[in-house]
């Protein structure tokens, strides 16, 4: 198990952690930093203060009330829908390739492809914000020809990864894919 800090493509702190179960089994996990208390309460008070500077000027209470709704609906979606703590890849030879991310509220969301149905695992460069970053994806063959690509599955969507922690994930991928 070996566990190493990288830094995503805006530089934000990651945690990437390799570790090989047997030699047809390799897991891959990246984490996010956790949620920051401060963040949530300065969002939470810049909102509130507009809310009341409203009110104030409105004297409408109802602007008070939708503040403190339209806060905590977001509050929610927001840990249960975007924010990812972490994504594992775990890659079996014999059988193909689970891909995991897990939310901030505790909610998992897993895909699996079968490794008969996998051409290839490639690093992709992409076009983002007027930068080019690169990302992990798995090329899905064609299921009436073999020889072509139905699909492109990225990996890793919400850590974005810099090259460098890419590089070794897709060189422990191809060893295992290599071995079938």
């Amino acid at each position: 198990m070996a566990v190493n800090q990288y830094t995503d493509v805006n530089g934000k702190p990651i945690t990437f952690d390799s570790e090989s179960h047997k030699d047809f089994c390799r897991e891959f996990t990246i984490s996010n930093a956790k949620l920051s208390l401060r963040t949530i309460l300065i969002y939470t008070c810049i909102v509130w203060l507009l809310a009341y500077a409203v009110f104030f000027i409105t004297e409408n209470t109802v602007v008070l009330s939708s503040a403190i709704i339209v806060t905590l609906v977001s509050m929610v979606i927001g840990i249960h829908f975007v924010k990812v703590d972490r994504e594992t890849l775990l890659i079996i030879r014999s059988l193909g390739v689970q891909v995991s991310s897990s939310f901030a509220s505790g909610r998992e969301c897993t895909t699996f492809i079968e490794m008969s149905k996998i051409k290839d695992i490639v690093i992709n460069e992409a076009v983002y914000m007027h930068r080019v970053i690169y990302y992990l994806c798995i090329l899905v063959k064609n299921p009436s020809d073999p020889e072509m690509i139905s699909s492109v599955v990225p990996l890793f969507q919400s850590s974005k990864p810099r090259l460098n922690c890419l590089e070794q994930v897709y060189k422990a991928c191809q060893e295992v894919l290599l071995q079938n």
